[in-house]
């Protein structure tokens, strides 16, 4: 372990010394790790053994992390010296996704570029009046739900707004889910993340072998994605041929262009695979994150009044905020959602492993250990940020007094941090600013279930099982 030596951490435990749940002979902790509890179990288990501890998936040792600045530390070295476990890239490359999300090494520099510009301030300025109108189609519709007095699945409702931001965003497509019942390309990206999730953990990559149900089932909606992407390439191509020279005017045509310059890097794999990249990770974290500051709102009916007041200043007569400066005004909107997400992190576990043999808190890591590190624990330590378990969206208010208590940015963990911060988190912010605004300006929202009933599941990411609304419009 020669590359131990290049720290200047002294070695004090390896992975065999540290805590570890008890389990069976051979399989280890394997059958208490339900895949829909996966998150909530580790997390149970962190309080219990303290961090990092290790599980044993039949002979795989996992280690399992909760200090913010070691995450901090491991992400600042990727692409390097870290990287997601091996066993995400191979399943996203089956899967035909294997994009700037997955992809490690030489193939993910080039890639990271074109994503960071498609997704950069300037283009979603430029683009903010195709965003706006989008919210106010979803605005349209759910103005006839609440007329009709129908409870919706938030979570589903804005899983197809966010399809429709992605696609018009960086593929120049608007799908229109938002206005469809049925037969939406959201209901197979809906199959993604959770056989994501089961193939990730799984011991033995039985799906190569046997096919189940399930299997079926993923195989049927891949079929579909995959035909959907090819459709948008294909328009894409057709719109740059029949405006030689223009330049890109969205992420795909970008991406084309750059695929049929001499010498380039880029493949078609890669194209289509950043195409079902973007599709998946746009309708995924953005809604299941707004999804979860509804529930807050919803318990919380002074806080939904203030918001009005606060929305109705920047929104004026129109429906959505008229104009990309006006956001500057809905500061607190995102602060809603920003600690929804420090209380229910959509991505509730971050996946590593060292490229090489490393030490990290004084445990000897050989090169291939699986890393798991928990990002809700740092998020609800008191030393990070005051009075921890309670929902205060003003502790994200600019600046802070010294008064207010522990305020610290670094042990929020929502985006990530170093090289590969999350691509989409100032998409993100526009796209909260603007639904949550939309919302408190014209309906009171409620839940429809005891908030007690909402259980959190683990899908690769972590997402409510349910989050059934009713909206009424405000007198």
């Amino acid at each position: 372990m020669a590359d131990l030596q290049l720290d200047n951490e002294e070695i004090s435990r390896t992975v065999a010394d540290l805590p570890c749940p008890p389990g069976l002979p051979l399989l280890g902790n394997l059958f208490q790790l339900a895949p829909a509890k996966f998150h909530l179990t580790l997390e149970q288990w962190a309080k219990q053994l303290g961090s990092p501890f290790r599980v044993q998936l039949g002979t795989i040792p996992m280690t399992v992390w909760t200090q913010a600045d070691l995450f901090q530390t491991v992400m600042r070295e990727r692409p390097h010296r870290y990287r997601r476990f091996a066993p995400i890239e191979s399943v996203m490359a089956e899967l035909g996704g294997n994009g700037l999300f997955s992809a490690e090494g030489a193939a993910w520099e080039p890639q990271r570029r074109l994503v960071m510009h498609a997704l950069s301030f300037s283009n979603i300025k430029a683009f903010y009046p195709t965003l706006a109108a989008i919210t106010e189609r979803l605005y349209v519709h759910l103005q006839h739900a609440a007329a009709g007095n129908r409870s919706l699945e938030m979570t589903d409702e804005l899983k197809r707004y966010t399809v429709d931001v992605t696609s018009a965003l960086a593929f120049g497509e608007d799908p229109h889910t938002i206005e469809q019942e049925r037969g939406v390309i959201q209901e197979q990206l809906a199959a993604i993340m959770p056989a994501l999730q089961r193939r990730v953990t799984a011991l033995f990559p039985y799906w190569r072998y046997v096919t189940l149900p399930r299997d079926r089932r993923l195989n049927q909606a891949m079929v579909e994605v995959h035909r959907y992407v090819q459709k948008m390439i294909e328009r894409a191509r057709e719109r740059m041929r029949e405006f030689p020279g223009e330049p890109p005017r969205n992420l795909l045509e970008a991406m084309l262009a750059g695929r049929d310059e001499p010498h380039s890097t880029i493949t078609d794999e890669q194209i289509s695979a950043n195409v079902l990249t973007l599709l998946v990770a746009g309708e995924d974290t953005t809604a299941n994150a707004i999804a979860w500051a509804l529930m807050y709102l919803a318990a919380d009916v002074d806080l939904q009044d203030r918001l009005f007041e606060h929305s109705r200043q920047a929104l004026g007569q129109s429906a959505v905020c008229p104009d990309y400066d006006a956001l500057r005004h809905l500061d607190l909107c995102e602060a809603v959602c920003n600690e929804a997400l420090r209380l229910r992190p959509v991505a509730a576990v971050q996946t590593f492993e060292p490229l090489t043999d490393v030490c990290l808190g004084g445990v000897a890591l050989p090169a291939g250990t699986r890393m798991l590190f928990l990002t809700r624990p740092a998020m609800l330590d008191p030393h990070h940020f005051a009075h921890p378990d309670a929902f205060d969206p003003d502790r994200w208010k600019h600046p802070r007094a010294p008064s207010e208590g522990a305020h610290e940015q670094r042990a929020y963990l929502t985006f990530g941090a170093g090289p590969r911060v999350c691509p989409g988190r100032y998409l993100a912010g526009v796209e909260m600013r603007l639904i949550v605004s939309m919302l408190v300006a014209h309906f009171r929202i409620e839940l429809t279930i005891d908030p007690a009933e909402i259980k959190e599941v683990s899908a690769f990411t972590m997402v409510p099982a349910r989050m059934p609304v009713r909206l009424r419009f405000r007198t």
